[in-house]
């Protein structure tokens, strides 16, 4: 069941206050660390979070965010429960087939955690006979399930982040896979788990809409490349990863036309975004 935990709403008044003000509703795992994630004080925090509020900043538009299972968020855009979802969602061409995308805002890469102490792992050879856990739902989980043939491991699926990395730390699992920058923040706050292999993919997250909703995605897009040209983009890497986003890298390069090139659903239209 969803369960809203928190709302951000963040309206720039750029008409007369007499106005009503267009509100969008959007979602995150909530467990997505550091992406989404409880805060002590209630609600949630996080890079996405964090996005999503510059996002609305931009547009001049509330925008509300909703938190719970990522295996639960596509059904519910698809159902009209969200104009878009902000969680971290990778952009493959089977998923385009069926969702619209704005453009990368970061690259993922796939990178594995193991107990702390156990041998470095300097292949995917060497994880047979190995559980992996992973968080239902999610592109690691698919393409965990898609080498589990080739590569002879076993994939466990759990339904939060949260629970796939637990599984690593009471020995239920070898290792779990997940996105660098999530798998980045577990492992400087948990001790008793390490980094290990990283897969490069050269894929991106994106926002993901509906197929119907080409002129939302066109104005989500736009936003994004002004969070890219005006340093929030860079900011909040650095806020939340830790590090610098790399020159030429998703969150600091604006992409030509709407949406991830090569992919289905891209428009190759020009335009040049109004930043604000």
């Amino acid at each position: 069941m969803l369960a809203r935990i928190a709302t951000i709403g963040l309206t720039l008044l750029l008409a007369p206050a007499a106005m009503a003000q267009t509100t969008l509703k959007t979602a995150v795992d909530g467990t997505f660390a550091p992406h989404a994630m409880p805060k002590l004080s209630g609600g949630i925090e996080g890079f996405n979070v964090d996005l999503a509020e510059a996002i609305g900043k931009q547009l001049g538009k509330t925008v509300t965010v909703d938190a719970a299972q990522f295996s639960g968020l596509i059904p519910a855009l698809q159902a009209g429960t969200y104009d878009f979802i902000v969680a971290p969602v990778t952009v493959s061409k089977e998923r385009a087939e069926s969702l619209l995308f704005t453009e990368g805002y970061l690259n993922t890469d796939f990178q594995f955690i193991t107990k702390k102490g156990a041998p470095p792992i300097t292949a995917l050879e060497e994880l047979r006979g190995k559980v992996i856990s992973v968080n239902k739902g999610s592109a690691y989980d698919s393409w965990a399930r898609g080498l589990e043939e080739k590569i002879g491991w076993k994939v466990e699926s759990f339904g939060t982040q949260t629970d796939a990395v637990q599984a690593v730390i009471s020995g239920r699992a070898y290792a779990n896979v997940a996105g660098n920058t999530v798998i980045q923040w577990a492992a400087k706050s948990n001790p008793q788990i390490q980094l290990s292999y990283t897969y490069s993919t050269g894929l991106v997250w994106a926002v993901a809409l509906r197929k119907d909703s080409a002129s939302l995605r066109n104005e989500l897009d736009q936003a994004i490349e002004c969070l890219k040209t005006n340093g929030t983009m860079a900011a909040l890497h650095e806020k939340w990863f830790g590090t610098k986003p790399a020159a030429g890298s998703a969150a600091v390069t604006p992409f030509p036309g709407y949406g991830v090139p090569d992919m289905p659903g891209y428009d190759a239209t020009a335009h040049t975004p109004a930043c604000k």
